[in-house]
């Protein structure tokens, strides 16, 4: 079974990557932040969040998995946001699932497809 993580915000995210650096495989998801009521503010997330973490667990077993609140609205359309702009991460949609330090990425709808996570978790 994964070992999951729920994080707010870049500077969580960062700190969870330092404390899981020798991990054999670290998955990232990136999502707008949700209301009070648990529903993010992006619909793409929404249909995406379930397909992604049924994946999870079907695929992900040894691994990490950090889901990423990227803030609200006027934070994330922020060109200069930090999620956009580190080199490391770069992310230009949401949502967004990467492996991290590898080539695996799936954005937007492509988050929705059970083939593609399929994949995405499988493929070495």
């Amino acid at each position: 079974m994964a070992k999951k993580f729920n994080l707010k915000g870049y500077e969580a995210l960062k700190t969870s990557l330092a404390e899981v650096a020798g991990a054999n495989e670290i998955n990232v998801y990136f999502s707008g932040s949700k209301s009070d009521a648990g529903v993010s503010w992006c619909p793409d997330c929404v249909t995406a969040e379930p397909h992604v973490l049924a994946a999870v667990d079907k695929f992900a077993k040894d691994s990490v998995f950090m889901y990423v609140d990227v803030g609200d609205r006027p934070f994330w359309k922020d060109m200069k946001n930090p999620f956009r702009t580190d080199k490391d991460i770069h992310i230009q949609v949401i949502p967004t699932l990467i492996r991290w330090k590898a080539q695996q990425r799936l954005e937007g709808d492509q988050c929705e497809k059970s083939d593609l996570l399929e994949m995405f978790f499988t493929d070495d």
